[in-house]
């Protein structure tokens, strides 16, 4: 059950400077205090729980989310809730056609895949100085950008997103399949592009981490 007290002690309900808000938020808005908007809580519990329904009924029917959170008050938060909950996330540079070209990307992560087998059979072990070395190095590139999908096998059944304006790419490329988005809507930005929008803080590591462990804990439920 949703805690509206937790999320006040997370600071969920900061928005942004009131002269960066984004009209559209306005539903979302309780008041603007010291020049910041306040974030109505209530409507944030609503929303919350509806996404999480949706996201419980994805995960149920055998889909994964993928999380993406590529600031650095996000990384380590989105690696760490989709590792507990073994969904795959993105949390260095979004891949340009991550989605809308996934044939390709899953064939460099079968080819990342496919060293790691080497490694574990003796294989590499076999080969010359040279060739270690070089597969060692696309090894590394692949694995920093590719490690976090890499049980992903299809395109995900929904994409949660902690910073929608910072993610645009991953939220065009989602919307182009028409895969349902879940996003950390901030005051500063547009709901209406986003099919489960979350009002809340998307700038504080302890409201980015209260709102992904609701998320986390629904999808661990439903998996």
């Amino acid at each position: 059950k949703i805690n509206t007290q937790d999320l006040l002690k997370a600071g969920v309900h900061f928005g942004h400077i009131a002269r960066k808000w984004h009209p559209n938020m306005r539903p979302f808005i309780f008041m603007k205090k010291g020049g910041i908007h306040i974030i109505d809580l209530s409507k944030t519990v609503v929303k919350l729980n509806k996404a999480c329904e949706e996201l419980e009924n994805i995960v149920f029917s055998g889909k994964k989310i993928l999380l993406v959170g590529t600031k650095d008050q996000a990384k380590e938060k989105v690696s760490y809730y989709a590792k507990i909950a073994n969904m795959p996330c993105v949390t260095e540079r979004w891949l340009g056609g991550l989605l809308t070209n996934f044939t390709t990307i899953r064939k460099s992560v079968k080819k990342m895949n496919n060293i790691e087998k080497m490694k574990k059979n003796g294989t590499f072990n076999t080969l010359s100085k040279k060739e270690k070395l070089l597969i060692d190095r696309l090894y590394t590139k692949l694995y920093k950008n590719l490690g976090s999908i890499s049980n992903m096998n299809h395109i995900p059944g929904g994409i949660f997103l902690v910073d929608p304006n910072k993610e645009k790419i991953a939220l065009s490329e989602a919307k182009k399949l028409k895969i349902p988005v879940f996003a950390m809507v901030d005051t500063n930005t547009n709901p209406n592009e986003i099919e489960y929008p979350i009002p809340s803080n998307d700038d504080s590591s302890k409201s980015i981490n209260i709102i992904l462990k609701y998320v986390s804990e629904t999808i661990q439920k439903a998996s």
